[in-house]
Protein backbone atom coordinates (compact mmCIF):
# COMPACT_ATOMS: atom_id res chain seq x y z
CA UNK A 1 0.00 0.00 0.00
CA UNK A 2 1.17 3.10 -0.71
CA UNK A 3 2.00 6.19 2.29
CA UNK A 4 -2.00 7.51 2.21
CA UNK A 5 -3.54 4.01 1.96
CA UNK A 6 -1.47 2.51 4.73
CA UNK A 7 -2.41 6.25 6.85
CA UNK A 8 -5.80 6.07 6.05
CA UNK A 9 -6.80 2.30 7.16
CA UNK A 10 -4.90 3.44 10.06
CA UNK A 11 -6.65 5.62 11.14
CA UNK A 12 -10.26 4.44 10.29
CA UNK A 13 -9.32 1.34 12.69
CA UNK A 14 -8.36 3.79 15.17
CA UNK A 15 -11.36 6.06 14.55
CA UNK A 16 -13.72 3.22 14.88
CA UNK A 17 -12.15 2.40 18.45
CA UNK A 18 -12.14 5.86 19.71
CA UNK A 19 -16.19 5.57 18.62
CA UNK A 20 -16.39 2.51 20.88
CA UNK A 21 -14.31 3.76 23.50
CA UNK A 22 -16.27 7.21 24.04
CA UNK A 23 -19.97 5.12 23.56
CA UNK A 24 -18.10 2.77 26.42
CA UNK A 25 -17.05 6.23 28.24
CA UNK A 26 -20.94 7.46 28.34
CA UNK A 27 -22.38 4.35 29.55
CA UNK A 28 -19.95 3.87 32.33
CA UNK A 29 -20.41 7.22 33.21
CA UNK A 30 -24.25 6.62 33.59
CA UNK A 31 -23.54 3.08 35.58
CA UNK A 32 -22.06 5.81 38.25
CA UNK A 33 -24.48 7.41 38.28
CA UNK A 34 -26.79 4.88 38.67
CA UNK A 35 -24.91 3.76 41.37
CA UNK A 36 -24.93 7.02 42.92
CA UNK A 37 -28.92 7.04 42.68
CA UNK A 38 -28.92 3.88 43.95
CA UNK A 39 -26.51 4.47 47.59
CA UNK A 40 -29.43 6.81 48.23
CA UNK A 41 -32.02 4.90 48.27
CA UNK A 42 -30.24 1.48 50.24
CA UNK A 43 -29.11 4.57 52.90
CA UNK A 44 -33.01 5.00 52.80
CA UNK A 45 -33.99 2.12 53.40
CA UNK A 46 -31.53 1.46 55.98
CA UNK A 47 -31.97 4.46 58.00
CA UNK A 48 -35.98 5.05 57.24
CA UNK A 49 -38.69 2.99 57.68
CA UNK A 50 -37.85 -0.42 56.89
CA UNK A 51 -34.40 -0.58 58.60
CA UNK A 52 -33.09 -2.95 56.42
CA UNK A 53 -29.35 -4.44 56.90
CA UNK A 54 -27.07 -1.64 56.48
CA UNK A 55 -24.83 -4.41 54.95
CA UNK A 56 -26.66 -3.57 51.76
CA UNK A 57 -24.35 -0.35 51.49
CA UNK A 58 -21.85 -2.36 50.94
CA UNK A 59 -23.03 -3.15 47.29
CA UNK A 60 -22.76 0.35 45.61
CA UNK A 61 -19.94 1.30 47.10
CA UNK A 62 -18.00 -1.69 45.93
CA UNK A 63 -19.39 -1.84 42.77
CA UNK A 64 -18.82 1.98 42.39
CA UNK A 65 -14.85 0.93 43.37
CA UNK A 66 -14.85 -1.80 40.44
CA UNK A 67 -16.61 0.77 37.95
CA UNK A 68 -14.22 3.78 38.89
CA UNK A 69 -11.01 1.06 38.35
CA UNK A 70 -12.40 0.45 34.67
CA UNK A 71 -13.38 3.91 34.18
CA UNK A 72 -9.72 4.98 34.43
CA UNK A 73 -8.82 1.97 32.31
CA UNK A 74 -11.02 2.84 29.39
CA UNK A 75 -10.16 6.55 29.33
CA UNK A 76 -6.56 5.54 29.46
CA UNK A 77 -7.02 3.48 26.43
CA UNK A 78 -9.49 6.34 24.87
CA UNK A 79 -6.55 8.90 25.32
CA UNK A 80 -4.55 6.42 23.52
CA UNK A 81 -6.69 6.03 20.57
CA UNK A 82 -7.30 9.51 20.15
CA UNK A 83 -3.57 10.30 20.20
CA UNK A 84 -3.26 7.63 17.51
CA UNK A 85 -5.89 9.41 15.38
CA UNK A 86 -4.46 12.28 15.47
CA UNK A 87 -0.59 11.33 14.88
CA UNK A 88 -1.98 9.58 11.75
CA UNK A 89 -4.02 12.64 10.79
CA UNK A 90 -1.18 14.80 10.99
CA UNK A 91 0.41 12.27 8.76
CA UNK A 92 -1.89 12.26 6.11
CA UNK A 93 -1.99 16.43 6.16
CA UNK A 94 2.07 16.12 5.77
CA UNK A 95 1.62 13.74 2.47
CA UNK A 96 -0.97 16.12 1.63
CA UNK A 97 0.99 19.06 1.84
CA UNK A 98 -0.86 20.63 4.58
CA UNK A 99 1.20 20.31 7.56
CA UNK A 100 2.08 24.41 8.34
CA UNK A 101 1.44 25.77 11.30
CA UNK A 102 0.62 22.04 12.81
CA UNK A 103 4.43 21.07 14.05
CA UNK A 104 7.05 21.58 16.00
CA UNK A 105 8.72 24.98 14.40
CA UNK A 106 12.03 24.86 16.84
CA UNK A 107 12.34 28.42 17.16
CA UNK A 108 14.62 27.84 19.94
CA UNK A 109 17.28 26.81 17.82
CA UNK A 110 17.26 29.87 15.46
CA UNK A 111 20.53 31.28 15.19
CA UNK A 112 20.89 35.09 13.57
CA UNK A 113 24.46 34.13 12.97
CA UNK A 114 24.31 30.71 11.49
CA UNK A 115 26.54 30.22 8.44
CA UNK A 116 23.31 28.83 6.57
CA UNK A 117 20.49 28.00 9.08
CA UNK A 118 18.25 31.20 8.79
CA UNK A 119 18.54 31.69 5.21
CA UNK A 120 17.51 27.95 4.40
CA UNK A 121 14.11 27.98 6.51
CA UNK A 122 15.23 25.44 8.77
CA UNK A 123 13.74 26.78 11.90
CA UNK A 124 10.41 28.57 12.48
CA UNK A 125 7.39 28.69 10.77
CA UNK A 126 6.59 26.50 7.51
CA UNK A 127 10.15 25.50 8.17
CA UNK A 128 12.27 22.41 7.09
CA UNK A 129 12.06 21.40 10.70
CA UNK A 130 8.45 21.56 11.56
CA UNK A 131 8.38 19.42 8.44
CA UNK A 132 10.64 16.80 9.76
CA UNK A 133 10.33 16.77 13.67
CA UNK A 134 8.65 13.89 15.15
CA UNK A 135 10.13 14.15 18.66
CA UNK A 136 8.11 14.11 21.76
CA UNK A 137 11.43 15.08 23.90
CA UNK A 138 13.84 17.95 24.02
CA UNK A 139 16.28 15.48 23.51
CA UNK A 140 14.86 14.25 19.89
CA UNK A 141 14.12 17.82 18.66
CA UNK A 142 17.93 19.02 19.85
CA UNK A 143 19.61 16.14 18.10
CA UNK A 144 17.63 16.45 15.27
CA UNK A 145 18.34 20.00 15.42
CA UNK A 146 22.04 19.77 15.44
CA UNK A 147 22.00 17.23 12.74
CA UNK A 148 20.50 20.25 10.11
CA UNK A 149 23.14 22.55 11.23
CA UNK A 150 26.02 20.85 10.80
CA UNK A 151 27.41 18.44 8.42
CA UNK A 152 27.56 14.76 9.58
CA UNK A 153 30.53 12.75 8.53
CA UNK A 154 30.04 10.31 5.71
CA UNK A 155 30.11 7.16 8.21
CA UNK A 156 27.52 8.26 10.35
CA UNK A 157 25.31 9.98 7.35
CA UNK A 158 24.86 5.85 6.21
CA UNK A 159 24.67 4.52 9.63
CA UNK A 160 21.78 7.11 9.57
CA UNK A 161 21.21 5.61 6.24
CA UNK A 162 20.85 2.48 7.51
CA UNK A 163 18.73 3.05 10.66
CA UNK A 164 15.93 5.00 8.73
CA UNK A 165 15.76 2.35 6.61
CA UNK A 166 15.26 -0.21 8.97
CA UNK A 167 12.79 2.12 10.68
CA UNK A 168 10.74 3.69 7.92
CA UNK A 169 8.26 0.18 7.48
CA UNK A 170 7.98 -0.16 11.77
CA UNK A 171 4.42 2.03 11.93
CA UNK A 172 3.83 0.33 15.27
CA UNK A 173 6.90 1.15 16.84
CA UNK A 174 6.59 4.34 15.72
CA UNK A 175 2.95 5.01 16.58
CA UNK A 176 4.15 4.23 20.19
CA UNK A 177 6.94 6.00 20.71
CA UNK A 178 4.30 8.88 19.58
CA UNK A 179 1.60 7.88 21.47
CA UNK A 180 3.82 7.30 24.60
CA UNK A 181 6.04 10.26 24.33
CA UNK A 182 3.20 12.47 24.01
CA UNK A 183 2.87 13.03 28.05
CA UNK A 184 6.54 13.70 28.16
CA UNK A 185 6.32 17.23 25.21
CA UNK A 186 6.15 19.26 28.81
CA UNK A 187 6.98 17.46 31.60
CA UNK A 188 10.34 15.89 31.32
CA UNK A 189 13.52 18.29 31.83
CA UNK A 190 16.54 16.43 30.69
CA UNK A 191 18.82 19.36 31.31
CA UNK A 192 17.91 18.77 35.23
CA UNK A 193 18.02 15.16 34.99
CA UNK A 194 21.27 14.76 33.77
CA UNK A 195 22.45 17.76 35.92
CA UNK A 196 21.11 15.46 39.11
CA UNK A 197 22.64 12.41 37.83
CA UNK A 198 26.18 14.26 37.58
CA UNK A 199 25.78 16.11 41.02
CA UNK A 200 28.19 15.08 43.72
CA UNK A 201 26.75 13.27 46.82
CA UNK A 202 26.98 15.24 49.91
CA UNK A 203 25.09 12.45 51.87
CA UNK A 204 27.97 9.32 51.04
CA UNK A 205 29.27 9.10 54.38
CA UNK A 206 29.60 5.65 55.85
CA UNK A 207 28.51 6.67 59.15
CA UNK A 208 25.40 8.28 57.81
CA UNK A 209 24.74 5.33 56.31
CA UNK A 210 24.84 3.04 59.27
CA UNK A 211 23.70 5.58 61.62
CA UNK A 212 20.61 6.01 59.28
CA UNK A 213 19.72 1.61 59.75
CA UNK A 214 20.99 1.63 63.09
CA UNK A 215 18.70 4.16 65.00
CA UNK A 216 16.07 3.29 62.78
CA UNK A 217 16.58 -0.37 64.20
CA UNK A 218 16.84 1.14 67.71
CA UNK A 219 13.52 3.00 67.57
CA UNK A 220 11.08 0.12 67.20
CA UNK A 221 13.19 -1.81 69.55
CA UNK A 222 12.36 1.36 71.85
CA UNK A 223 8.87 1.38 71.11
CA UNK A 224 8.76 -2.45 71.47
CA UNK A 225 10.24 -1.75 74.91
CA UNK A 226 7.51 0.52 75.89
CA UNK A 227 4.72 -1.21 74.88
CA UNK A 228 6.14 -4.08 76.54
CA UNK A 229 8.34 -2.94 80.34
CA UNK A 230 6.27 0.87 79.92
CA UNK A 231 10.06 1.83 79.95
CA UNK A 232 9.91 5.46 78.18
CA UNK A 233 13.63 6.72 78.52
CA UNK A 234 15.08 4.63 75.69
CA UNK A 235 12.54 5.89 73.08
CA UNK A 236 12.77 9.54 74.30
CA UNK A 237 16.91 9.02 74.50
CA UNK A 238 16.70 7.41 70.49
CA UNK A 239 14.23 10.47 69.48
CA UNK A 240 16.83 13.14 70.82
CA UNK A 241 19.73 11.11 68.49
CA UNK A 242 17.18 11.35 65.50
CA UNK A 243 16.59 15.29 66.19
CA UNK A 244 20.03 15.65 66.54
CA UNK A 245 21.25 13.82 63.21
CA UNK A 246 17.86 15.74 60.92
CA UNK A 247 18.98 18.73 62.48
CA UNK A 248 22.61 18.03 61.68
CA UNK A 249 22.13 16.71 58.26
CA UNK A 250 19.00 18.91 57.20
CA UNK A 251 20.34 20.95 54.48
CA UNK A 252 21.86 17.82 51.96
CA UNK A 253 18.55 15.83 52.96
CA UNK A 254 16.29 18.91 51.78
CA UNK A 255 18.55 19.06 48.69
CA UNK A 256 18.56 15.32 47.91
CA UNK A 257 14.82 14.98 48.06
CA UNK A 258 14.12 18.19 46.29
CA UNK A 259 16.27 17.59 43.55
CA UNK A 260 14.73 14.33 42.83
CA UNK A 261 11.30 15.52 43.05
CA UNK A 262 11.91 18.54 40.80
CA UNK A 263 13.71 16.38 38.23
CA UNK A 264 11.41 13.47 37.58
CA UNK A 265 7.77 14.40 37.31
CA UNK A 266 7.30 11.64 34.27
CA UNK A 267 10.02 8.54 35.13
CA UNK A 268 7.18 6.63 34.21
CA UNK A 269 6.58 8.04 30.65
CA UNK A 270 10.24 8.13 30.35
CA UNK A 271 10.70 4.53 31.49
CA UNK A 272 7.49 3.44 29.16
CA UNK A 273 9.69 5.11 25.69
CA UNK A 274 13.07 3.43 26.87
CA UNK A 275 11.31 0.12 27.57
CA UNK A 276 9.51 0.53 23.41
CA UNK A 277 13.51 0.80 22.36
CA UNK A 278 14.78 -2.10 24.43
CA UNK A 279 12.15 -4.37 23.25
CA UNK A 280 12.04 -3.79 19.76
CA UNK A 281 13.91 -6.08 17.44
CA UNK A 282 15.89 -4.20 14.83
CA UNK A 283 17.86 -5.12 11.82
CA UNK A 284 20.32 -2.17 11.42
CA UNK A 285 23.81 -2.03 13.13
CA UNK A 286 23.70 1.04 14.51
CA UNK A 287 19.92 0.81 16.34
CA UNK A 288 21.51 -2.23 17.84
CA UNK A 289 24.14 -0.54 19.02
CA UNK A 290 22.11 2.84 20.46
CA UNK A 291 19.75 -0.45 22.00
CA UNK A 292 23.29 -1.63 23.71
CA UNK A 293 23.58 1.72 25.77
CA UNK A 294 20.34 1.52 27.41
CA UNK A 295 22.14 -0.63 30.56
CA UNK A 296 23.32 0.11 33.30
CA UNK A 297 25.11 -3.22 35.83
CA UNK A 298 23.17 -5.47 34.14
CA UNK A 299 19.59 -3.87 34.61
CA UNK A 300 17.56 -2.26 31.80
CA UNK A 301 17.29 1.98 31.24
CA UNK A 302 13.84 1.51 32.01
CA UNK A 303 13.71 -1.08 34.78
CA UNK A 304 16.20 0.92 36.20
CA UNK A 305 14.25 4.12 35.81
CA UNK A 306 11.08 2.21 37.13
CA UNK A 307 13.11 1.57 40.08
CA UNK A 308 14.01 5.22 40.86
CA UNK A 309 10.18 6.22 39.74
CA UNK A 310 9.24 3.97 42.94
CA UNK A 311 11.79 5.47 45.47
CA UNK A 312 10.46 8.84 44.05
CA UNK A 313 6.84 7.87 45.13
CA UNK A 314 8.37 7.14 48.73
CA UNK A 315 9.78 10.28 48.86
CA UNK A 316 6.49 12.17 47.86
CA UNK A 317 4.47 10.03 50.43
CA UNK A 318 6.44 11.81 53.12
CA UNK A 319 3.17 14.90 52.84
CA UNK A 320 0.92 11.94 53.67
CA UNK A 321 -0.40 12.59 57.37
CA UNK A 322 -1.06 8.57 57.95
CA UNK A 323 2.88 8.29 57.68
CA UNK A 324 3.75 11.82 59.96
CA UNK A 325 4.15 9.27 63.26
CA UNK A 326 6.93 7.28 62.06
CA UNK A 327 8.94 10.31 59.85
CA UNK A 328 10.96 11.12 63.03
CA UNK A 329 10.99 7.55 64.34
CA UNK A 330 12.11 5.86 61.25
CA UNK A 331 14.17 9.38 59.84
CA UNK A 332 11.87 8.64 56.78
CA UNK A 333 13.54 11.58 55.16
CA UNK A 334 16.67 10.09 55.57
CA UNK A 335 15.70 7.05 54.22
CA UNK A 336 14.33 8.31 51.37
CA UNK A 337 17.37 10.00 50.41
CA UNK A 338 20.01 7.70 51.09
CA UNK A 339 17.60 5.61 48.75
CA UNK A 340 18.15 8.09 46.02
CA UNK A 341 22.19 8.35 46.31
CA UNK A 342 22.11 4.51 46.11
CA UNK A 343 20.88 4.88 42.93
CA UNK A 344 22.31 7.48 41.64
CA UNK A 345 25.62 5.77 42.66
CA UNK A 346 24.91 2.82 40.91
CA UNK A 347 23.40 4.05 38.20
CA UNK A 348 23.83 7.57 37.49
CA UNK A 349 26.64 7.35 35.03
CA UNK A 350 24.59 5.93 32.07
CA UNK A 351 21.49 8.58 32.60
CA UNK A 352 23.72 10.56 29.90
CA UNK A 353 24.20 7.76 27.44
CA UNK A 354 20.23 6.61 28.05
CA UNK A 355 19.04 10.09 27.19
CA UNK A 356 21.39 10.57 24.38
CA UNK A 357 20.55 7.56 23.09
CA UNK A 358 16.90 8.44 23.02
CA UNK A 359 17.29 11.68 21.82
CA UNK A 360 18.85 10.12 18.82
CA UNK A 361 16.30 7.38 18.42
CA UNK A 362 13.33 9.98 18.01
CA UNK A 363 15.61 12.15 15.82
CA UNK A 364 16.19 9.07 13.52
CA UNK A 365 12.22 8.09 13.34
CA UNK A 366 12.00 11.83 12.53
CA UNK A 367 13.95 10.92 9.61
CA UNK A 368 12.25 7.89 8.74
CA UNK A 369 8.59 9.48 9.15
CA UNK A 370 9.89 12.16 6.31
CA UNK A 371 11.83 8.90 4.44
CA UNK A 372 8.44 6.94 4.51
CA UNK A 373 5.65 9.44 3.65
CA UNK A 374 8.16 10.51 0.77
CA UNK A 375 8.72 7.20 -0.34
CA UNK A 376 9.97 8.63 -4.18
CA UNK A 377 12.48 10.67 -2.23
CA UNK A 378 16.21 8.64 -3.06
CA UNK A 379 18.89 8.92 -0.53
CA UNK A 380 21.72 10.91 -1.72
CA UNK A 381 24.64 9.08 -3.77
CA UNK A 382 28.17 10.14 -2.06
CA UNK A 383 31.47 10.42 -4.21
CA UNK A 384 34.79 10.56 -3.62
CA UNK A 385 37.06 13.46 -4.83
CA UNK A 386 36.69 16.58 -5.82
CA UNK A 387 33.83 18.92 -5.13
CA UNK A 388 30.84 17.92 -6.49
CA UNK A 389 26.79 18.11 -6.86
CA UNK A 390 24.70 16.68 -9.63
CA UNK A 391 21.21 16.87 -9.22
CA UNK A 392 18.43 15.56 -11.53
CA UNK A 393 14.90 16.46 -10.86
CA UNK A 394 15.44 18.70 -8.14
CA UNK A 395 12.66 20.27 -5.92
CA UNK A 396 12.15 22.46 -2.71
CA UNK A 397 10.42 19.97 -0.22
CA UNK A 398 9.14 22.95 1.46
CA UNK A 399 7.29 24.08 -2.03
CA UNK A 400 3.57 21.80 -2.54
CA UNK A 401 3.91 19.19 -4.80
CA UNK A 402 1.17 21.48 -7.12
CA UNK A 403 2.99 24.36 -7.45
CA UNK A 404 7.06 22.75 -6.92
CA UNK A 405 9.24 23.04 -10.27
CA UNK A 406 11.88 20.47 -10.26
CA UNK A 407 15.50 21.68 -11.80
CA UNK A 408 18.62 19.89 -13.22
CA UNK A 409 22.04 21.39 -11.54
CA UNK A 410 24.97 20.38 -12.06
CA UNK A 411 28.44 21.64 -10.29
CA UNK A 412 31.97 20.21 -9.93
CA UNK A 413 35.38 20.91 -9.90
CA UNK A 414 35.70 22.08 -13.42
CA UNK A 415 32.76 24.19 -13.52
CA UNK A 416 32.52 25.05 -9.58
CA UNK A 417 30.37 28.10 -10.15
CA UNK A 418 27.03 28.87 -11.81
CA UNK A 419 25.90 32.42 -11.97
CA UNK A 420 22.31 32.83 -12.24
CA UNK A 421 20.96 35.37 -14.06
CA UNK A 422 16.93 36.75 -14.09
CA UNK A 423 14.30 39.09 -13.37
CA UNK A 424 12.86 39.37 -9.73
CA UNK A 425 10.41 36.55 -8.79
CA UNK A 426 12.09 34.47 -11.75
CA UNK A 427 13.31 31.88 -9.22
CA UNK A 428 16.85 32.61 -8.51
CA UNK A 429 16.78 32.73 -4.43
CA UNK A 430 14.53 29.76 -4.44
CA UNK A 431 17.18 27.94 -6.92
CA UNK A 432 19.15 29.19 -4.32
CA UNK A 433 17.38 27.73 -1.55
CA UNK A 434 16.38 24.28 -3.01
CA UNK A 435 20.24 23.37 -3.41
CA UNK A 436 21.10 24.39 -0.13
CA UNK A 437 18.12 22.65 1.78
CA UNK A 438 18.70 19.83 -0.25
CA UNK A 439 22.77 19.99 0.59
CA UNK A 440 21.33 19.45 4.25
CA UNK A 441 19.37 16.86 4.01
CA UNK A 442 21.90 14.96 2.38
CA UNK A 443 24.33 15.73 5.12
CA UNK A 444 21.97 14.84 7.26
CA UNK A 445 21.54 11.83 6.65
CA UNK A 446 18.30 12.14 5.16
CA UNK A 447 16.40 11.33 1.76
CA UNK A 448 16.17 14.29 -0.97
CA UNK A 449 13.53 16.08 -2.81
CA UNK A 450 14.97 14.34 -6.78
CA UNK A 451 15.01 12.19 -8.55
CA UNK A 452 18.42 11.41 -8.19
CA UNK A 453 21.71 13.65 -6.05
CA UNK A 454 24.81 12.84 -6.16
CA UNK A 455 27.39 14.82 -4.24
CA UNK A 456 31.00 14.72 -2.41
CA UNK A 457 30.74 15.85 1.45
CA UNK A 458 30.28 19.54 1.54
CA UNK A 459 29.88 22.51 3.69
CA UNK A 460 27.15 24.72 2.88
CA UNK A 461 27.65 28.81 3.14
CA UNK A 462 24.46 30.90 2.36
CA UNK A 463 24.29 34.79 2.32
CA UNK A 464 20.69 35.02 1.07
CA UNK A 465 18.62 36.70 3.74
CA UNK A 466 20.66 38.68 4.74
CA UNK A 467 19.59 42.26 6.83
CA UNK A 468 20.69 45.03 8.86
CA UNK A 469 20.46 44.73 12.54
CA UNK A 470 19.07 48.23 14.43
CA UNK A 471 19.85 46.24 17.54
CA UNK A 472 23.10 45.43 16.43
CA UNK A 473 23.91 48.25 14.46
CA UNK A 474 25.32 47.18 11.24
CA UNK A 475 23.95 47.80 7.84
CA UNK A 476 23.18 45.27 5.02
CA UNK A 477 26.46 45.49 3.25
CA UNK A 478 28.17 45.37 6.59
CA UNK A 479 25.85 42.26 7.48
CA UNK A 480 26.84 40.76 4.50
CA UNK A 481 30.63 41.22 3.82
CA UNK A 482 30.52 39.67 7.59
CA UNK A 483 28.95 36.56 6.41
CA UNK A 484 30.84 36.43 3.28
CA UNK A 485 33.79 36.37 5.60
CA UNK A 486 32.01 33.35 7.34
CA UNK A 487 32.50 31.65 4.01
CA UNK A 488 36.64 31.86 4.11
CA UNK A 489 36.68 30.44 7.78
CA UNK A 490 38.60 26.85 7.93
CA UNK A 491 36.07 23.74 7.19
CA UNK A 492 36.99 20.09 7.43
CA UNK A 493 34.76 20.12 4.23
CA UNK A 494 34.94 21.49 0.72
CA UNK A 495 32.28 24.89 0.57
CA UNK A 496 29.06 24.37 -1.42
CA UNK A 497 28.74 28.30 -1.39
CA UNK A 498 24.78 30.09 -2.43
CA UNK A 499 25.28 34.33 -2.71
CA UNK A 500 22.19 35.77 -3.54
CA UNK A 501 22.36 38.86 -5.15
CA UNK A 502 26.33 39.36 -4.00
CA UNK A 503 27.08 42.54 -2.57
CA UNK A 504 24.00 44.72 -3.47
CA UNK A 505 24.02 47.19 -0.65
CA UNK A 506 27.06 49.07 -2.28
CA UNK A 507 27.80 51.02 -5.44
CA UNK A 508 28.06 49.29 -8.98
CA UNK A 509 31.36 49.76 -9.34
CA UNK A 510 32.88 48.44 -6.11
CA UNK A 511 30.32 45.82 -6.13
CA UNK A 512 31.94 44.48 -9.70
CA UNK A 513 35.27 44.72 -8.21
CA UNK A 514 33.87 42.85 -4.81
CA UNK A 515 32.04 39.82 -6.29
CA UNK A 516 34.80 39.34 -9.20
CA UNK A 517 37.31 39.50 -6.13
CA UNK A 518 35.52 36.94 -4.10
CA UNK A 519 34.44 34.64 -7.11
CA UNK A 520 38.32 33.98 -7.36
CA UNK A 521 38.86 33.79 -4.20
CA UNK A 522 36.43 31.08 -3.64
CA UNK A 523 37.50 29.00 -6.66
CA UNK A 524 41.01 29.36 -5.55
CA UNK A 525 39.58 27.67 -2.21
CA UNK A 526 38.52 24.62 -4.10
CA UNK A 527 34.90 25.83 -3.12
CA UNK A 528 31.74 25.32 -5.23
CA UNK A 529 28.27 27.00 -5.60
CA UNK A 530 25.88 29.23 -7.02
CA UNK A 531 25.73 33.16 -7.53
CA UNK A 532 21.96 35.21 -8.18
CA UNK A 533 22.84 38.58 -9.43
CA UNK A 534 20.59 41.19 -11.69
CA UNK A 535 23.93 42.60 -12.73
CA UNK A 536 24.75 41.25 -16.04
CA UNK A 537 28.34 42.71 -16.05
CA UNK A 538 28.82 39.77 -13.40
CA UNK A 539 28.70 37.33 -16.05
CA UNK A 540 31.81 38.21 -18.07
CA UNK A 541 34.68 37.85 -15.25
CA UNK A 542 38.34 38.18 -16.35
CA UNK A 543 41.28 35.96 -14.88
CA UNK A 544 39.31 32.73 -14.47
CA UNK A 545 40.39 29.54 -15.88
CA UNK A 546 37.86 28.82 -19.19
CA UNK A 547 35.18 27.39 -18.12
CA UNK A 548 35.44 28.33 -14.53
CA UNK A 549 31.44 29.98 -14.61
CA UNK A 550 28.62 28.74 -16.14
CA UNK A 551 26.02 30.82 -17.19
CA UNK A 552 22.43 29.91 -16.75
CA UNK A 553 19.10 31.90 -16.28
CA UNK A 554 15.55 32.20 -15.15
CA UNK A 555 12.97 33.87 -17.90
CA UNK A 556 9.67 35.44 -17.71
CA UNK A 557 6.97 36.77 -20.15
CA UNK A 558 4.91 40.62 -20.28
CA UNK A 559 1.25 38.94 -20.74
CA UNK A 560 -1.13 41.87 -20.20
CA UNK A 561 0.55 44.28 -18.22
CA UNK A 562 1.52 40.83 -16.06
CA UNK A 563 4.66 39.07 -15.37
CA UNK A 564 4.78 35.31 -15.87
CA UNK A 565 7.71 32.43 -15.19
CA UNK A 566 7.88 28.80 -15.43
CA UNK A 567 10.76 28.50 -13.14
CA UNK A 568 12.80 25.95 -15.65
CA UNK A 569 16.50 26.87 -15.77
CA UNK A 570 18.40 27.18 -18.60
CA UNK A 571 21.81 27.65 -20.25
CA UNK A 572 23.17 31.09 -21.04
CA UNK A 573 22.31 34.66 -19.90
CA UNK A 574 19.24 35.92 -19.64
CA UNK A 575 18.42 38.13 -22.97
CA UNK A 576 15.71 40.71 -22.06
CA UNK A 577 14.39 42.51 -18.92
CA UNK A 578 11.22 43.08 -18.17
CA UNK A 579 11.29 45.47 -15.76
CA UNK A 580 10.67 48.84 -17.42
CA UNK A 581 7.88 47.35 -19.37
CA UNK A 582 6.39 45.64 -15.24
CA UNK A 583 6.59 49.70 -14.00
CA UNK A 584 5.00 51.19 -16.97
CA UNK A 585 2.29 49.03 -16.97
CA UNK A 586 1.39 49.64 -13.41
CA UNK A 587 1.19 53.71 -14.36
CA UNK A 588 4.77 54.64 -13.39
CA UNK A 589 6.23 57.05 -16.02
CA UNK A 590 9.54 56.19 -16.97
Amino acid sequence: MSPTEQYSQRLAEHDTHLARYDVLDARIESIRLGLGAAFLVIAWLCFGPFSISRGWLAVPVLGFIAILVCHQRVRSLRTREQRAVQFYRAGLARIKDQWSGKGTTGTRFEARHHIYGDDLDLFGADSLYELLCAARTQMGENILAQWLLAPADIETIRARHASIADLRGRFAFREAMAIDGESLKIVLHPDTLDAWSRAPNRLDNMWIRSSARLIAGLAIAAVAAWAVWGALFPLLAVVMMEIAIMFFLRKPIHAAITTVENAFEDLKGLSVLLNRIEAERFDARPLQLLQLQLSSHGLGASAALSKLATIVNFVESRRNPILAPLMLLLMYPLQTALAAERWRRAHGAGVRSWLAALGEVEALISLAQYAYEHCDDPFPRFLDGPPAFEARGLGHPLIPAAARVCNDVGICAETPVLLVSGSNMSGKSTLLRTIGINAVLAMAGAPVRAKSLQLTPLQIGASIRINDSLHEGSSRFYAEITRLRQLFEPSRLPLLFLLDELLQGTNSADRRAGAQGLIRALIKKGAIGLISTHDLALTDIAGLEPGAIRNVHFQDELVDGKLEFDFKLRDGVVAKSNGIELMRSIGLDV
